[in-house]
């Protein structure tokens, strides 16, 4: 390949060259994720680059935020960088490299730059706090809803059926809701995190979320409702609830929880039914669940059953952390290392 060159262009210079592709654009590599950026302690939109051949083609796009860590700096392009195509090994490092090399120049504190790739490769190293993913499952919107429906496993077919029968249960997109009423799907997610093994945020990260990417950001209730004195239902108590970001045609799964009632009355089945048709009917082409388990990521095993029921495995490009200066990186590693066995 030649040698490749590293340019920081503008939003919309930007996107023109990414929509080019002809494939939705992950909403962390848009514009409209600045905002959540820049309403977070700590973040903030760093540049979006475009990686050049010497005939001016454009190779790659990549959008960085910036984060700061306790006594260090670090830049994340989730979902970055954007391809027209899948890279073979030799095309992606090459831009890597030109990535890093820029960002040497350009901003000499960062410690390390996390992104992803579709190769395994020398200086590719795990994620230091947290969980990537290189499976996942995706649905197909184009089709119809019976194609969809017929799509599924069998399991998931009966298990959807049955859920959209329940009277008891409705399932309603209250997109914009108040930090106040979130206050319940959070109480809902601390069981899920309990119940499944995982760390959350403070709640405020959540409903920072929902504020500033507004329109982007839908919420969608799984709601179980008793039946009043006259035989009507009384609106009812959550179970079950999904943060779903939709930009460019395409839609992800973000945050979801669900209680001890929901899985015994699949209220996650029919939260899915329901995203899944909303957002078709809204022009919607594609659905990624967002992760599930692989060789890299047993740990992801558990949700993979769930979301199997809706379609077969589909590989990505998984994040890594990318040192920028690998001495200073090491330590970091030893240092959690440290605090982690401090902890067991």
């Amino acid at each position: 390949m030649s040698e490749l060159r590293v340019e920081h262009w503008d939003d919309d210079r930007f996107m023109a060259a990414a929509r080019a592709w002809d494939h939705p654009v992950p909403i962390e590599q848009a514009p409209a994720w600045d905002a959540f950026d820049q309403a977070v302690d700590g973040r903030s939109p760093w540049r979006r680059l475009a990686v050049l051949d010497g005939a001016d083609a454009v190779v790659a796009l990549i959008a960085l935020s910036q984060f700061a860590g306790r006594g260090f700096t670090y830049l994340w392009a989730k979902h970055g960088p954007m391809w027209p195509a899948r890279p073979d090994a030799a095309a992606e490092a090459a831009a890597r490299e030109a990535v890093l090399a820029y960002v040497r120049w350009e901003a000499p504190e960062v410690v390390f730059v996390r992104m992803h790739a579709w190769h395994p490769a020398p200086g590719l190293c795990e994620l230091l706090q947290t969980v990537t993913y290189d499976r996942t499952v995706v649905i197909d919107l184009t089709r119809s809803e019976d194609e969809i429906l017929a799509s599924f496993t069998k399991r998931g077919r009966y298990k959807t059926r049955r859920a959209l029968k329940d009277a008891d249960m409705t399932v309603t997109d209250e997109s914009g809701m108040s930090a106040a009423q979130f206050a319940e799907l959070y109480e809902i997610y601390r069981e899920t995190a309990e119940r499944d093994g995982f760390g959350i945020f403070p709640m405020s990260v959540y409903t920072t979320m929902i504020e500033s990417l507004g329109e982007h950001a839908r919420v969608f209730v799984a709601r179980r409702h008793d039946t009043g004195p006259e035989g009507n239902l009384v609106p009812g108590r959550a179970v079950s609830w999904v943060v779903s970001l939709v930009h460019d045609g395409g839609g992800v799964d973000f945050y979801a929880g669900g209680n001890r009632e929901a899985r015994d009355t699949n209220a996650a089945i029919a939260l899915k039914w329901h995203i899944f048709t909303t957002l078709k009917a809204e022009g919607v082409t594609r659905y990624d669940l967002m992760g599930v388990g692989s060789e890299r990521v047993p740990q992801l095993a558990g949700v993979g059953e769930f979301k199997h029921q809706f379609g077969d495995d589909v590989e990505i490009d998984g994040a890594w952390d990318v040192p920028v200066k690998p001495m200073r990186y090491r330590s970091l590693v030893l240092a959690l290392r440290a605090k982690r066995a401090l902890r067991r």
